[in-house]
């Protein structure tokens, strides 16, 4: 119910009680005011009909008293009069007329009580349409004034003498009551209409006014800041409709530069599909907001791997994605590697062709730089290959942008029931990227000046300051698993004759050469450095010193086989290798090495080209010297 059907409703029911009191004040009143006339009416009646009679008993007329009862019935609305004498009356005049011998039980307690009684007369049954007021009068003797009752009764002052009972019709009263009583209620009535009619008018625009500020609320909650109030008066109403008018203007204008500003950040013009622009707007301002908080977190991370597991996190809490892969592009490369696929970190490559590893311009994001949507545009990317288990399913693929160029890639899967869900996440989710990317270019130029600090510029191997980075945790990993850790000291022989006969530039190609063979000749989780000059440090994981030694035997097999291109010729070399093992030699790695040292000192010494396990006779000839 709107306030007009209330402000209607109030007015009806207050008008409505105001004609029944005035009804119920008014039959009151009347009524007992009509008991009262008629009282009145009776008791003077009855008074002018005892002067008279006693009149006529000192004429000596009271015989003829029958037509002055006749007489007055004459008097208007007057019904019937009779009169009955009281005992002591009857004794001394006789019991007077037939009529006046009966008295009635009302007559019987008057002439007992001398007391007056008065009320309305039951007609039922008798034919009587009117309304018949009775009165019964008890005449009581007195010896007041001239002549008095005492001057014929011969009975004390006081005594009743008799009763007179008098009926007359009050409907002229009650016709003239109802009348007033219409009078009164139609002007109530027009009273109330009028007033009804003045405070509708004056609160018309009371209720416009709201009724119009309520649609203008409802339309801004859902995004429209553009209603107007129609000004109707130049009260405070009308103030209040002009402020509401400024105030949707001002927050339609700062809704749309936030509009602005949040598609300059995000490229993408805030939308929910319904046309609510401020539930959009806040949508992605909130999404901002956590994309901040997101990045000053992952500006605090350590390394690339720590940036893509709480990116991973992000995709899965916040967006509720749980099919996803990155990818991250080698620099220099013309590779892809994956770093998570379908939560499996290095995972093997899923949902796509995996020539994108090798070849990754096959990766339609990488080629681009753009978004590749499948949802909105299907079988746009001909690399996608959908999971069997997930029909029709689709692909988002974003090329997360570094220094100008695509640096990684995140591919999310959207199963057939969430694609719209899922399209409607790609600004949100491309603030995320945005956020991270400049951290994860950031992190990966950290990486690779690190790397190249810890690497052999010229052979691309480990370099000394990487084994004192890492000994910590190579030696606390294999104490951990109790594993062996074999190391492999490696050193040409006659080197140095390469560089006086053949000049430097061979030397260095002979290095290189060299350092390509080791690295082949061992496993990935394997370590190959350059420990100084033509020295080499291999660390062989998981392996004792047995299996190091037959490692050692192939590669000094294959030095020995290598031939390396010289300006005049084939140039074949020798190597000598010195193995140790923890924790079977010592407990601790430096001292490993050094063993492993004294062992290549006694291949030397011993004839070259050979491998030699450290023994600890080798330790006590050992005089920390080296001839070679």
């Amino acid at each position: 119910m709107n306030l007009q059907a209330k402000i209607a409703a109030f007015f009806g029911i207050l008008a409505c009680c105001l004609i029944a009191s005035v009804l119920a004040i008014g039959l009151f009143s009347f009524r007992q005011y009509s008991i009262a006339t008629a009282t009145e009416h009776i008791r003077s009646s009855a008074e002018m009909l005892r002067v008279s009679l006693t009149e006529e008993m000192i004429n000596g007329v009271i015989a003829k008293r029958e037509s002055l009862l006749v007489r007055m019935l004459e008097v208007e609305g007057l019904k019937s009069v009779r009169i009955v004498r009281g005992p002591q009356v009857a004794q001394q005049f006789g019991k007077g007329l037939l009529r006046e011998q009966s008295a009635d039980e009302i007559e019987r307690r008057v002439l007992g009580s001398g007391q007056a009684e008065f009320g309305l007369v039951d007609a039922t049954g008798e034919g009587e349409s009117e309304i018949i007021f009775r009165g019964t009068i008890p005449y009581i003797a007195t010896n007041r004034g001239s002549p008095n009752c005492l001057m014929c009764h011969q009975v004390a002052e006081g005594t009743v003498l008799g009763a007179v009972t008098i009926t007359m019709s009050i409907d002229h009263l009650k016709r003239k009551a109802i009348l007033t009583l219409s009078l009164m209620v139609a002007a109530v009535t027009l009273f109330s209409l009028v007033t009804f009619f003045l405070l509708r008018r004056l609160t018309y625009p009371i209720v416009e006014t709201a009724t119009h500020v309520e649609k203008a609320v409802q339309r801004a909650l859902e995004g429209d800041f553009k209603s107007q109030i129609v000004v109707r008066t130049d009260d405070e109403i009308g103030h209040i409709a002009g402020e509401m008018n400024r105030l949707l203007n001002h927050l339609d204008n700062g809704l749309n530069r936030i509009n602005d500003m949040v598609t300059q950040l995000t490229n993408h013009a805030p939308n929910d599909g319904n046309g609510n622009l401020l539930n959009s707007t806040i949508e992605m301002v909130e999404t901002l907001t956590e994309a901040a908080h997101f990045k000053q977190a992952i500006e605090e991370d350590e390394t690339k791997s720590e940036i893509y597991i709480r990116l991973s996190g992000a995709i899965a809490g916040l967006f509720d994605i749980h099919h996803y892969s990155i990818y991250e592009v080698l620099a220099g490369r013309k590779q892809m590697m994956p770093v998570l696929v379908d939560g499996q970190i290095r995972g093997p490559c899923s949902w796509c062709d995996p020539q994108i590893l090798v070849r990754n311009e096959t990766c339609r994001a990488r080629r681009t730089g753009h978004i590749v949507n499948s949802i909105a545009t299907p079988d746009i990317c001909f690399a996608f290959k959908p999971p069997e288990d997930l029909p029709g399913c689709r692909h988002i693929c974003f090329p997360i942008i570094q220094s100008g160029t695509v640096g990684s890639v995140l591919q999310l899967l959207a199963p057939a029931a969430e694609l719209d869900r899922i399209d409607k996440l790609v600004p949100y989710i491309s603030v995320y990227l945005r956020e991270a990317a400049p951290v994860l270019e950031a992190k990966r130029l950290t990486e690779t000046l690190r790397e190249s600090n810890l690497r052999d510029p010229m052979t691309g191997l480990h370099n000394r300051r990487f084994l004192e980075e890492s000994v910590e945790m190579l030696v606390a990993q294999s104490q951990r698993h109790k594993s062996p850790l074999s190391i492999l000291m490696l050193d040409l022989d006659y080197f140095k004759m390469v560089n006086d006969v053949y000049g430097h530039d061979v030397g260095d190609t002979v290095l290189k050469v060299l350092a390509k063979l080791l690295a082949e000749s061992v496993r990935t989780s394997d370590y190959v450095i350059r420990y100084g000059g033509e020295e080499f440090l291999i660390l062989l994981q998981d392996t004792d010193a047995a299996a190091a030694t037959d490692v050692a035997e192939k590669i000094r097999a294959a030095v020995e086989d290598l031939k390396v291109q010289v300006a005049s010729g084939m140039l074949q070399k020798t190597i000598s290798i010195g193995i140790s093992a923890l924790p079977d030699d010592s407990d601790t790695f430096w001292q490993a090495v050094k063993f492993a040292d004294v062992a290549l000192y006694h291949a030397k010494e011993t004839g070259r080209n050979r491998v030699v396990r450290f023994t600890k006779d080798l330790w006590e000839k050992q005089d920390n010297k080296k001839n070679y």
